[in-house]
């Protein structure tokens, strides 16, 4: 400590007591000063705050003339549930080691959340949005919770239910041939 122009025991209260770098500096540069005890500003008490909420406004403004971009995010949107939908089936294929009609599987769980996601998008967000009836943080919670239910829970319980059936169909038919081919009159046995 001593290195630092402090004693070990000095107090910084003390006149004469200089932190380390404190010097002359430009009066054109500001910067954000925090010490400990001094409580932390809060967005809505500088003027940092009240520019931040002024850009947020311009976006919003902006998302409501602009149609590009809601269609943009809602696509962006489709394609990460129709990649959920073939990691789910992926997994669930896997768990339950169903190794036929994959195709029938995967094309379901690529298309069904896709085009759900795009229609839940544009009738929960972006038509409210356009018409103004929808303030900026309900906007931001019903934007997640399409991500949430059609992202992950419609494409992880349709996966589930259709490879579950698949399993079950399979394992049905294995044990309805076993019991054929044992019991038949022309077995050999």
């Amino acid at each position: 400590m001593a290195a630092l122009g402090r004693s070990a025991g000095a107090d910084s209260s003390e006149k004469g007591v200089l932190p380390v770098g404190a010097g002359e500096m430009p009066k054109d540069i500001k910067m954000a000063t925090y010490t400990r005890g001094q409580p932390n500003p809060s967005l809505g008490d500088n003027k940092l705050g009240s520019m931040v909420i002024e850009i947020i406004e311009k976006k919003f403004e902006y998302l409501r003339k602009e149609n590009t971009l809601n269609i943009r995010t809602a696509l962006l949107i489709g394609t990460t549930t129709g990649l959920s939908g073939i990691l789910a089936n992926f997994l669930f294929r896997h768990c339950f080691k169903v190794k036929h009609d994959a195709l029938k599987t995967y094309a379901s769980l690529t298309t069904l959340p896709v085009l759900s996601t795009l229609i839940t998008y544009k009738f929960l967000v972006t038509d409210p949005l356009y018409s103004g009836n929808i303030s900026m943080e309900e906007c931001a919670l019903r934007s997640s919770l399409v991500g949430i239910v059609c992202g992950v829970l419609y494409p992880t319980g349709l996966a589930f239910s259709k490879n579950g059936r698949l399993a079950v169909k399979n394992k049905y038919c294995l044990m309805k041939r076993y019991r054929i081919e044992t019991h038949s009159p022309f077995s050999l046995s």
